[in-house]
């Protein structure tokens, strides 16, 4: 039974990178905000997401980058890989930016911090704990979890996901990874360049977040020269044995199997809404039952709750989870005054080697439109081949009529550098000309960039063919 009652203006359930900025801004506005967590805290970047998974491709690249400088003409000797130093660092850095969030949570006065799980006892009313928290608006926050599909049902014992990874002691002498997403690519390629035998399946054909046709072959060729990579398989089982697994699957015509000492499972997250109590508001909902909200204001409905960060499964990154939180907690405390918030031109990276990158439009959202495509290969890229990373391809898309960059697609070296160009430029609303008129050094990976605007320059409507 709940003993005690809480009144705030706005309840942000969730102490995520979303949540946390959430309950900043509503208190910027002049609302009286409260933050509620029911732990462990830390962000889900800090904690399981972008930063350890960085720490780990950062030993990889270390490591490929030993063993592979025979082809600068350079020996060191034979590479070996100490897993459980390489662990043991990871934790530690993990740990260190996870302490940093909880310090900036914990350091919030008192009567701004409420610990436990949150659950809607009707529209307005929370149930935290015990305590019943009436809040006139309110924020949620609350992340996302690894997805976990009936396939692995057998095989509960050896079953891992990323977030289970960043626990490790030591690494695990063989993998099958499921998921050729943006956590299985990062995380199957870092583990095998570590030394771990891994496997990577998929059931769609898909490579990472591509959509375009060229890329995405480009994407899997380039990558599966150190991984296999199964994109496009029917997995007959995935049973136990002893000491590990065993995976039966069919390709095109071709049926193998091989046996592995873990299952990791990297097949994508779920928005974090069971237990919230839903059930018990008249929250509008689809039939997956996620929340049906505005993009622009982050507004559920027409009811005075927002949703914000992972949770509801719009663009899961960081820096689109503060920018959420921020737009969520400022039309909260304003209510029902309302308002669109910025939303920066989308920007997605996968740090892969090569890396993958989209920008802005992505191909499969073209359609119909009268589109230039302008593109280049890595291949024989000038600085790429200087640093023997020439592999990978770009496409860029500018509308033909009026020369507007649309988006881009991308897999190749430094793309996470190439991708912040091109959004500056999409977010700008830059024409194809007016790109190619910026400056280019010589010689530099961004020559690439201007090989494949000239190309879509070259088809824009004839008006707007003029020499760069």
């Amino acid at each position: 039974m709940m003993s005690k009652r809480l009144d705030v203006d706005v309840a942000v359930v969730g102490a995520g990178t979303a949540g946390l900025a959430a309950h900043r801004a509503a208190r910027a506005a002049g609302a009286r905000s409260v933050l509620i967590e029911a732990g462990p805290g830390g962000t889900t970047c800090a904690r399981e997401g972008c930063m350890p998974s960085k720490l780990l491709i950062a030993a990889a690249e270390a490591a490929h980058a030993a063993a592979s400088a025979s082809g600068f003409g350079v020996y060191a000797g034979p590479v070996r890989v100490d897993g459980r130093a390489v662990m043991a660092r990871v934790r530690a850095e993990r740990d260190r930016f996870v302490g940093f969030v909880v310090e900036g949570h914990q350091a919030l006065p008192a009567e701004e911090r409420l610990e436990g799980p949150a659950r809607f006892v009707r529209d307005g009313v929370l149930d935290v704990g015990g305590v019943e928290v009436h809040a006139r608006r309110v924020v949620l926050a609350t992340g996302s979890s690894p997805k976990i599909i009936p396939l692995f049902e057998q095989v509960q014992d050896r079953l891992l996901t990323s977030r289970d990874v960043f626990e490790w002691d030591d690494l695990p002498e063989s993998v099958a990874l499921f998921g050729p997403g943006v956590i299985g690519l990062e995380l199957g390629q870092a583990l095998a360049r570590l030394g771990v035998r891994v496997r990577i399946f998929g059931v769609s054909g898909s490579v990472g977040p591509l959509t375009d046709p060229v890329v995405r072959a480009a994407a899997a060729d380039a990558l599966s020269e150190e991984v296999p990579l199964h994109p496009d398989v029917e997995i007959e089982w995935v049973r136990p044995v002893q000491g590990g697994v065993e995976v039966r699957w069919r390709e095109d015509v071709a049926v193998r199997q091989d046996r592995f000492q873990y299952v990791l499972s990297a097949i994508g997250r779920v928005p974090n809404l069971a237990g919230l109590g839903l059930e018990n508001t008249s929250l509008p909902r689809d039939a997956r039952g996620r929340l049906v909200f505005d993009p622009r204001t982050l507004q559920v409905g027409d009811a005075p709750v927002f949703v914000a960060g992972d949770v509801n499964d719009d663009r899961p990154l960081l820096h689109e989870a503060a920018d959420e939180g921020r737009i969520a907690g400022e039309n909260a405390a304003r209510y029902p005054d309302v308002q669109a918030g910025l939303r920066r031109s989308p920007i997605g990276v996968v740090f892969s080697d090569p890396q993958i990158a989209m920008v802005g439009d992505r191909y499969v959202d073209l359609g119909a439109r009268d589109v230039a495509i302008g593109e280049v290969s890595f291949a024989d890229q000038g600085r790429s081949r200087v640093m023997r990373q020439n592999r990978g391809h770009l496409r860029v898309y500018a509308d033909r009529q009026t020369g507007r960059f649309l988006g881009a697609e991308m897999v190749g070296p430094r793309a996470e550098h190439l991708a912040h160009l091109m959004a500056w430029a999409h977010q700008a609303g830059l024409t194809v000309p007016q790109m190619l008129d910026m400056p280019f050094y010589h010689p530099v990976v961004e020559e690439g960039l201007r090989t494949a605007l000239r190309g879509a320059r070259d088809r824009l409507a004839p008006a707007l063919r003029r020499a760069a």
